[in-house]
């Protein structure tokens, strides 16, 4: 990598110590922000390369003309800087947070008599804030038994001491139904609607166990002093706080005050999925994307997602599960990789939310770009299938016989990771005796491709076999005596343990079952079969009728051909009168099929 003389000196007088860096392009725009343990030997190491993992980073460092950096205490200190920076700067070459939602909180206002409430919008003027939630169905659940416990106003009045005082407002229905103890009038005490207040901020932070045991104290209190009524209403409050507890936990109570994060990536993005447990339940979970921009590390990328959702959710958490280490650890934080027991059911848990959200982000991206998310699991297959071109056009082959009576091959095409059904062929098997897949696979492989070759038609990109390495080899066989193998990818797809075989590989691959690649290669085995299976059916299905009528003595294959061209089924050949049969068959073989599906008429007539 060539640099200037300026840049050089530059880049010698960089500290042994830890920090952030800033990389400029020449108009001194940002291009890059990042952090290090040693910022001497990390930013050096982008210009001592010869080969760059990505282009990427190739035109980061070609474009970077002059470089700050700033120097803190640790690497935490520089987590923090370096995040604070790229959300005030958006480098261009930086990791993007996709996340342009507003999400919903929960707001206990800073008043007289506080409103609880929900809100996008964070007002700094002391109010509290409970949230973010991800979720508005829990947020609304959260507040619902709120209400259904804590009498809270819902009113927007000025109930300041002053014009209570003045009886400036009058109670409302609220009141009259039950849903507040009219505050407006004086009716209820401030002190008295602020301990309501607090039991329902303990709600909000999710410490339901202490707000049950601390009920359970005031029960006793007012039984104890026979106030029953007031000791009955805080027992069904208890009964629901109970059932709450039991709706949202997970694992063991004695879990507390844990974070939970799962990690997957694809070629562009990284996401992350948080949980934050307290008491075994879960109070908060939320999804995170993060966009590659460079060649980002996966620990790298966890340490920055852990930073972002702690901090969105002003966890303080003394204990984090995580499916591996991340690249900056948070200190007097307990790093735990779980491999049993609850906490690994947690993660498992978080991974559950992680799947679901991506499988929810690839439908909503097919249902509003059918073409992009189209080309996205083509671009998967291509790359999962160790293939140089877009498996546009597939076919799929399969054999179907019965102990080698009525052997037939079906071929399923899919363009576009989509059935084509027009394209779809049967084929009678014409030069194989008895039950011999392997034969019967060559045979059709070849007649397939020498007609399209014959013919000018278009050649897949892909051919799957199904069936193991045997099929396979016969398969290849046939494309080596047309000339196209190496020209084809071809693959076989064994049905136990969904293995895919490539030629002269005694290895089979193993594509993740929830890949799309391997749910695009079932589709088409599944079709195959049906379709197979369909026209062996009829073929079995006609042969067995054939085989009744052949075995009239007198007729012959032609007589039964045309019989079945007439009539169509052996059934409306038994109801046919003897004078229709004559009319195509002529009156001798007429009368000997009619006497043979009608013996007893004729046992009758000769009586007679």
């Amino acid at each position: 990598m060539k640099k200037s003389p300026e840049l050089a000196e530059l880049l010698k007088s960089l500290p042994e110590a830890p920090g952030i860096y800033q990389f400029f392009d020449k108009d001194e725009k940002i291009l890059y922000v990042g952090k290090a343990k040693n910022l001497k030997n990390r930013v050096n190491s982008y210009f001592s390369k010869q080969i760059f993992e990505n282009g990427k980073t190739r035109v980061l460092v070609n474009n970077i003309a002059h470089v700050t950096w700033i120097i803190v205490n640790n690497e935490l200190e520089a987590l923090l800087l370096e995040n604070t920076l790229i959300k005030k700067h958006q480098p261009r070459f930086n990791v993007m947070l996709k996340d342009d939602k507003t999400y919903p909180w929960i707001c206990i206002k800073k008043e007289p008599f506080p409103r609880i409430f929900p809100t996008r919008k964070m007002i700094k003027d002391g109010s509290e804030y409970f949230g973010p939630y991800a979720s508005v169905k829990m947020m609304r659940t959260v507040l619902e038994l709120c209400k259904q416990l804590y009498p809270i106003r819902t009113c927007n009045l000025n109930l300041t001491p002053e014009n209570i005082s003045k009886k400036k407002f009058k109670v409302c229905l609220e009141y009259h139904i039950g849903n507040c103890k009219g505050p407006c009038e004086g009716r209820q005490t401030e002190q008295e609607y602020l301990e309501m207040v607090d039991d329902i901020r303990q709600i909000l932070k999710g410490n339901i166990q202490d707000l049950i045991r601390h009920q359970k104290q005031q029960m006793q209190f007012y039984a104890s002093n026979y106030e029953f009524e007031q000791a009955h209403i805080i027992k069904l409050r208890l009964e629901q706080l109970e059932k709450f507890k039991q709706k949202t936990t997970v694992v063991n109570p004695d879990i507390d005050q844990v974070d939970v994060f799962s990690a997957k990536e694809d070629d562009n993005s990284m996401y992350i999925n948080y949980l934050r447990i307290l008491s075994g339940s879960i109070v908060q979970s939320h999804t995170l994307e993060l966009k590659k921009r460079m060649d980002e590390t996966p620990a790298e990328l966890l340490s920055l997602g852990i930073f972002e959702l702690r901090n969105m959710f002003q966890s303080q958490s003394k204990e984090i599960i995580v499916p591996f280490l991340p690249e900056s650890e948070i200190p007097d934080v307990i790093y735990t990789i779980p491999q049993r027991g609850e906490k690994k059911t947690l993660l498992d848990l978080s991974f559950r939310n992680l799947e679901y959200y991506i499988q929810d982000k690839i439908k909503q991206l097919s249902i509003k770009d059918p073409e992009a998310h189209t080309r996205r699991i083509l671009q998967q297959m291509m790359k999962d299938l160790r293939m140089q071109e877009l498996p546009i056009h597939i076919e799929c082959f399969d054999n179907s016989n019965f102990q080698g009576a009525y052997p037939v091959s079906a071929m399923v095409c899919f363009k576009n990771a989509r059935p084509s059904k027009r394209d779809y062929r049967h084929f009678n098997i014409k030069s194989v005796q008895g039950p011999n897949d392997f034969d019967t696979m060559k045979e059709v492989i070849y007649r397939r491709y020498s007609r399209l070759i014959e013919e000018g038609g278009e050649l897949p990109q892909l051919i799957v076999i199904d069936g193991g390495k045997g099929q396979l080899g016969a398969a290849v066989e046939a494309l080596e005596q047309l000339r196209l193998r190496g020209k084809i990818t071809v693959i076989g797809i064994a049905k136990r343990l969904e293995e895919i075989y490539f030629p002269g590989d005694p290895l089979p691959l193993y594509i993740d079952k929830k890949s799309e690649t391997l749910k695009v290669i079932q589709h088409l085995r599944n079709e195959a079969h049906r379709f197979g299976i369909t026209h062996y059916r009829k073929r079995h299905q006609k042969g067995l009728i054939k085989s009744e009528l052949e075995a009239i003595e007198g007729i012959g294959n032609k007589t039964v051909e045309a019989l079945l061209k007439k009539f169509k089924s052996v059934k409306r050949i038994k109801e046919t009168s003897l004078d229709e049969l004559a009319e195509e068959i002529g009156n001798h073989k007429a009368k000997l099929v009619w006497q043979y599906f009608h013996p007893e008429k004729t046992n009758s007539k000769n009586d007679v």
